[in-house]
């Protein structure tokens, strides 16, 4: 009997010292954690996909290899379809955005195949501003400037900020801002300018400019023309915000459905129906690294605005963009559907 009774006591005690173990467990992420950057190689996209992969890893839970991978295509769509339809949801599959593809399934012409409001929020490294930007050899040198003469900018694809945003400001604000689409990404964007075969881009976030061309900036080579925000950036107090410029309270619900994304910029985002516990681990380790001092270091080697969002925050305003009235959503679709 005192045998048996030690037996029954040690059993006890191994499931309830096990119990928590295995709670425990169940978020961990271990092996090879993919981070898919929805650009080309050396875009904005790709440059803060690396940036936090070189750092997330060692604060997740399990401390997996982070491995990033350049996945472009439909300004960001492609990504998007990947993880709402194939990636793993075991906490091993995250991706990096522009603000295109969280746009597309309401206001874009086609039915993406996702829901962004239903996929896994991460966090958000920094807060923004879109730029309409010029070479500083076009004629056209002001906003006011486009409205009365054409301009061609780049654009990468159906869905994305640069096919979107210059038809709007064209729609609400009278400029003559021309697409000349099919760019692949960032790259293809920035040789076509420098080239000559565009005069700019309309739909480059500031933190994406500052990284992958700060030369632009510092040396005066580019005209900004617009900020395209909620807020103005206070590097550029002088460069006129579209909130500012636009005629009724109509154009301004449709530019706040529209730059909703300028508030979550730089947004990491995991499948839909995501554990609960994966979904800890990989917001935690999020939060941790925004903390990081290494990370932190390096961000201000690259220029990079740290201004982060959580995954709940950001959850909550993906929500509320999907909330929008039918009123303004319709609207908007006809704007920018061609």
């Amino acid at each position: 009997m005192l045998h048996r009774s030690l037996r029954a006591l040690t059993a006890a005690s191994f499931i309830s010292l096990a119990a928590p173990a295995m709670a425990q467990d169940a978020g961990t992420i271990t092996g090879t954690l993919n981070l898919y950057a929805a650009g080309t190689a050396g875009g904005g996209v790709d440059l803060f996909g690396r940036l936090l992969g070189r750092h997330m890893g060692r604060h997740v839970a399990g401390e997996p290899n982070v491995v990033v991978q350049v996945m472009p295509g439909a300004g960001g769509i492609r990504a998007a379809n990947f993880l709402a339809q194939q990636a793993p949801r075991d906490g091993t599959a995250i991706a990096i955005f522009a603000g295109g593809p969280i746009l597309e399934p309401l206001i874009g012409d086609r039915n993406p195949g996702y829901d962004m409001s239903q996929f896994t929020w991460i966090g958000a490294i920094s807060k923004d501003v879109s730029l309409c930007i010029l070479r500083k050899e076009s004629p056209v040198k002001t906003f006011a400037d486009t409205t009365k003469q054409q301009v061609t900018v780049a654009g990468t694809g159906a869905g994305s900020e640069t096919d979107t945003f210059p038809v709007v400001l064209n729609e609400l604000l009278g400029s003559k801002f021309k697409v000349i689409t099919g760019y692949l990404g960032s790259q293809q964007t920035i040789m076509a300018i420098e080239s000559g075969e565009v005069d700019g881009r309309c739909g480059w976030s500031l933190s994406s400019l500052k990284s992958t061309k700060p030369d632009w900036l510092t040396d005066k080579r580019v005209n900004v023309v617009v900020q395209m925000a909620l807020e103005k950036s206070p590097e550029m107090p002088d460069v006129p915000l579209v909130m500012d410029l636009a005629k009724s309270e109509a154009d301004r619900q449709l530019l706040t459905l529209l730059l909703g994304t300028t508030a979550i910029a730089r947004p990491f985002v995991a499948p839909p129906g995501l554990p609960e516990a994966k979904t800890k681990n990989l917001r935690r380790a999020f939060d941790a690294t925004m903390k990081d001092p290494e990370f932190l270091k390096e961000a201000a080697i690259m220029r990079a605005d740290v201004e982060p969002t959580t995954g709940e925050e950001v959850q909550k305003i993906v929500a509320s963009m999907y909330a929008t009235p039918k009123a303004v959503v319709e609207r908007a679709k006809k704007l920018i559907t061609p």
